[in-house]
């Protein structure tokens, strides 16, 4: 039987009953600051990347407080971490998205007989602000049947 596994209450119970006499007592305090840290970083990292609604969903809590043990702790840091990598993989993702938005409104601007009816807004691309590129035809119905394609762009606010 091992000091780190029992909780505090029952070491104490384990070494008055003198289970634990011949074992060394091992200072936790040094890999618990280490792990707290470690948490703080994650959580620092995780605030940064993700927005505040998506936190992680409520778990049932205890009844009442308590010291979380070493491997509570490690546990705690890993799935800090896998939510950090979910976070950064969404991000990655998100990025691409809009980058191929930018080049698609680039794309617009050279030639928008090709892109007829296609829409992009800020919200697309990443930007603030209501702005919206639409192709549209110049003119109406003759503008359309002339091939007379035009980007316009509007505030988009109402």
């Amino acid at each position: 039987m091992s000091s780190t596994i029992l909780n505090p209450p029952d070491q104490v119970r384990a070494r008055e009953a003198g289970l634990l006499d011949s074992l060394p007592v091992v200072d936790e305090r040094g890999a618990r600051r280490a792990l707290m840290g470690q948490i703080a970083r994650l959580e620092a990292d995780l605030g940064a990347l993700t927005e505040p609604a998506a936190a992680e969903p409520d778990r049932p809590r205890r009844a009442q407080p308590r010291l979380l043990s070493l491997s509570e702790l490690e546990e705690a840091r890993d799935r800090l971490a896998e939510r950090i990598r979910v976070a950064q993989l969404a991000a990655g993702e998100i990025a691409e998205r809009q980058e191929e938005f930018r080049m698609l409104r680039e794309e617009m601007l050279l030639d928008p007989d090709s892109y007829r009816h296609v829409r992009v807004t800020n919200a697309d691309i990443g930007e603030p602000g209501c702005l919206d590129w639409h192709v549209r035809p110049r003119f109406g119905v003759l503008g359309m049947l002339m091939r007379w394609w035009r980007v316009r762009i509007s505030s988009g606010c109402p």
